[in-house]
């Protein structure tokens, strides 16, 4: 199994968001259960957080981690629930919705990430004996090589059935060039009816207080920023906008400061 020495920075995020779901999980009024994310934690052995009071941006960005994860849950089972059976997970990082959310008997759930990222996660999965709850294909690629659509095709994947998309926190690593060709892959492989969740994107980069943050941050490139959703409708997507403040307060989570982000969802026009 690969060792989290071995995994790229912008991977490695993936066990900090993995911690915060743990520590969700562990909560008895909890808004999702995520079993794996502990192993996960504890599998990368971690060395204790620098600060054992930890700031009130690291404290917001594990509330955003939180109300993203749900919010998530809920657009790929509502996604599933309007007929489509065809997941795609970009970036899927240390994502373990394939093995415990209460997907549809016939749902395919396609994993791409880079492969150290996901051999750590997959030694992880093996040591619990995990099992998905769906067909689930794991694509080893990079999703900077303009190749990765052409192996979706060949993993089985339908571009003529509608798909569900996750991009969760991806595009914010990437330069505006990157986030778009990915995002028009990602158009060119979408049937009508095919739906993206995703951050909304921000022209205004909220930057750490501390150096707890600042080993994330620092990798940010900015993605599309504040163009996100006009680039969106400009080429077919019909898209909704949600606000973390609006979802903290629905799901029973309000906080006196949220981070000043927010989610969107998006629908391809037929």
């Amino acid at each position: 199994m690969t060792t989290p020495d071995a995994i790229s920075p912008v991977s490695r995020t993936a066990l900090a968001v993995a911690a915060v779901r743990a520590w969700e999980s562990a909560r008895s009024d909890k808004l999702f259960d995520d079993p794996y994310a502990a192993a996960f934690r504890a599998a990368a052995d971690l060395p204790p957080a620098r600060s054992a009071t930890p700031s009130p941006l690291a404290v917001g960005f594990a509330h955003h981690a939180v109300i993203r994860t749900r919010f998530y849950d809920d657009a790929l089972l509502a996604a599933c629930d309007a007929g489509i059976r065809q997941v795609v997970l970009l970036a899927a990082g240390l994502d373990s919705r394939a093995f415990r959310l209460p997907w549809p008997a016939d749902t395919s759930v396609y994993e791409l990430d880079l492969p150290p990222i996901l051999d750590f996660k997959e030694g992880v999965l093996d040591g619990r004996t995990a099992v998905a709850r769906c067909a689930r294909t794991v694509l080893p690629v990079d999703l900077l090589d303009h190749a990765w659509p052409e192996a979706l095709r060949e993993a089985g994947f339908d571009p003529t059935a509608p798909t569900a998309w996750l991009v969760e926190g991806l595009l914010v690593y990437l330069t505006a060039d990157e986030a778009a060709a990915v995002l028009t892959a990602v158009g060119e492989l979408s049937a009508p009816g095919s739906r993206v969740a995703t951050e909304r994107g921000s022209g205004n980069t909220v930057r750490p207080d501390g150096p707890e943050l600042a080993r994330i941050t620092s990798l940010w490139k900015g993605g599309l920023g504040g163009g996100m959703v006009d680039w969106l409708c400009e080429r077919g997507w019909r898209v909704e906008e949600y606000e973390l403040r609006e979802l903290s307060e629905l799901y029973g989570r309000p906080v006196e400061h949220p981070l000043p982000t927010g989610f969107l969802t998006a629908q391809r026009a037929g």
